[in-house]
């Protein structure tokens, strides 16, 4: 798709990016795969990720640990997919067992396992001065040592296996850039990244590729409950475009890095914004 360039946009200085551009239908790029979606409930780029599973031709399994939210889910996305298998297992990713659990429960479930994304994050906003350890522990228990959980849970099984596969953890740009507010979020997302090049080179050992992706904003629902829409609209217009991403958008590019089109990528983080510092 082209994008052309009015006049008007020229003349105020907008972006002719600023509009967002209709999502891009599926292309196969997933034909076959079974993919498992951490924290996919709801209306953020988990669920958004597995919808794109799902029209790149993959089988998905979903997870999250609000059981109703997620049941609800399943139906939305398999009323739309009738032809694709949409499973679903609860899981809080703060506990082990759970987590474990999933990765045992998906391979049966869908009969084996060939891409894990690892979506499951918590936020908050307060300053370090006034941050509890109980805040701090909680936001990197979920963000970081989540997503460890089920990297290493997926590990154990790739590495059981002999088909290989993908993991694509989802990071932020918030583990490079400074913003107010954000500093137990940004340490545990800079963790994911740290995670996910170290990991990555202990995965090659199992035909398995590891990269993240880091986006910078994506306006949702769910992300106006938790900010105000004055923070949304700033944090916005400081992007090259003037917008904030569209979730499909973020998860066009994990269903990239998920695909044959990336199988010399490993240990990356892909950074979603239209400016990365």
């Amino acid at each position: 798709m082209t994008q052309t360039t009015d006049s008007a946009d020229v003349q105020t200085g907008r972006s002719p990016l600023a509009t967002p551009p209709a999502e891009t239908p599926g292309h196969g790029l997933l034909l076959g795969r079974k993919v498992v979606v951490t924290a996919a409930a709801g209306t953020g780029i988990g669920f958004a990720t597995a919808r794109r599973a799902l029209l790149e031709g993959a089988d998905v399994l979903i997870s999250d640990w609000h059981e109703r939210r997620l049941a609800e889910t399943q139906a939305k996305l398999a009323g739309e997919f009738a032809d694709r298998t949409v499973a679903q297992v609860p899981c809080d990713v703060s506990d082990t067992a759970q987590v474990d659990a999933l990765i045992e429960r998906a391979a049966s479930e869908l009969g084996r396992i060939d891409v894990l994304v690892n979506n499951a994050g918590l936020g908050g906003e307060t300053p370090v001065a006034d941050m509890t350890d109980e805040q701090w522990d909680r936001v990197v228990d979920i963000t970081l040592n989540g997503t460890f959980r089920a990297t290493r849970a997926a590990l154990r099984y790739f590495r059981g296996v002999e088909h290989g596969g993908v993991i694509v953890n989802n990071a932020s740009v918030l583990g490079w850039r400074a913003q107010r507010g954000q500093a137990h979020y940004a340490a545990a997302k800079a963790g994911v990244m740290a995670l996910t090049r170290c990991a990555a080179v202990e995965a090659a050992d199992f035909g398995v590729r590891i990269n993240a992706v880091a986006p910078s904003i994506a306006k949702h629902p769910f992300l106006a409950k938790v900010t105000t829409d004055d923070l949304l609209d700033e944090l916005a217009s400081r992007e090259a475009y003037g917008r904030a991403a569209e979730v499909w958008e973020v998860a066009a590019t994990i269903a990239m890095l998920a695909s044959d089109y990336t199988t010399y990528l490993t240990g990356e983080v892909v950074s979603i914004s239209s400016q990365r510092a």
